[in-house]
């Protein structure tokens, strides 16, 4: 088994971590990103890497300087959060597990791009690390469909268990036991990360795409002058005598008809779960019969 060096920061990073250590490596150092406050006046707090790392009685470190002085053959990056250095690279190879199909999605956030623009399947690559972002050669990768319900947070879950057995299948004697690579083919396509702007929900959008946005897991409107999250919702189908939009005098985009809402054309949505400002996350329904909206009501307002 090889000595590594692992870099990663956030939850999705934690079982390939575990992953190697299990396989008997020898993980000499991790690496991830300085400690933060994660609520209003709350104390410093590591990333689930670190946390992890700890837990296992590894050596942890939060500067990728670290990495010089670490004695490793090999690096494995998992969502680490930065560019790795060419000057680091020069001295340490390195293979990333990145969760899309590459060169589509390279970048920050390849699951939520990818449900965005409704891609019918989506995967995990094993590939070399280069200064330039995700365009390294790939040495293995797994393929999945994306389920037409499936949230960001199922899919990267499904995800990182591909990624794992990636790790096991082909780092069993480090760099010198991996397949040959391949370039990447094809157009590259960027994942940007996702801002909350992108996730304000716009009601005269087809319930697809409004349904998409969702699935990322922190969608949200207002009702009121209030922000309200929208947790999870279902799509109905288009059905004959519910009211359109966009025609004169018509009903407005967001309207609420018990726990539908009125998209764009003839669609909707079915909230199942929704958020409100200052509380709890709660039934659609039991907000609707708290709020009493009149048959003027609508969101995004």
């Amino acid at each position: 088994m090889a000595r590594l060096v692992f870099l990663g920061t956030p939850e999705a990073a934690v079982e390939p971590l575990r992953t190697l250590v299990r396989a008997g490596h020898d993980v000499g150092l991790v690496v991830s990103r300085p400690d933060r406050r994660r609520g209003r006046g709350s104390a410093l707090t590591p990333s689930p890497v670190k946390a992890a790392a700890m837990e296992l009685g590894l050596e942890v470190a939060d500067s990728i300087d670290a990495v010089a002085g670490a004695g490793a053959e090999l690096g494995v990056v998992v969502a680490y959060g930065r560019i790795v250095p060419a000057s680091v690279l020069e001295d340490l190879p390195m293979v990333n597990l990145h969760f899309s199909l590459l060169p589509r999605w390279r970048g920050a956030a390849p699951v939520e791009r990818a449900i965005l623009e409704g891609d019918a399947e989506t995967g995990v690559c094993l590939m070399a690390v280069e200064a330039g972002l995700d365009t390294g050669r790939i040495y293995a990768e797994a393929s999945t469909v994306i389920g037409a319900d499936e949230t960001a947070e199922e899919l990267r879950a499904r995800l990182v268990s591909l990624g794992c057995r990636l790790l096991e299948d082909h780092l069993g004697e480090g760099l010198a036991g991996l397949p040959v690579p391949r370039d990447q083919v094809g157009t590259p396509s960027y994942a940007e990360k996702v801002l909350p702007g992108e996730l304000e929900l716009h009601w005269d959008q087809p319930a697809l795409q409004i349904r998409r946005a969702v699935r990322l897991g922190r969608a949200w409107t207002t009702f009121r002058g209030r922000r309200l999250g929208i947790v999870s919702a279902t799509e109905v189908p288009e059905a004959t005598g519910f009211p359109e939009v966009h025609r004169e005098g018509g009903t407005p985009p967001g309207s609420l008809h018990g726990t539908d809402v009125v998209a764009g054309g003839r669609s909707r949505l079915r909230l199942v779960t929704v958020h409100p400002e200052g509380r709890r996350p709660m039934d659609a329904a039991e907000w609707i019969r708290g709020v009493r909206p009149g048959p003027d009501a609508v969101l995004g307002r």
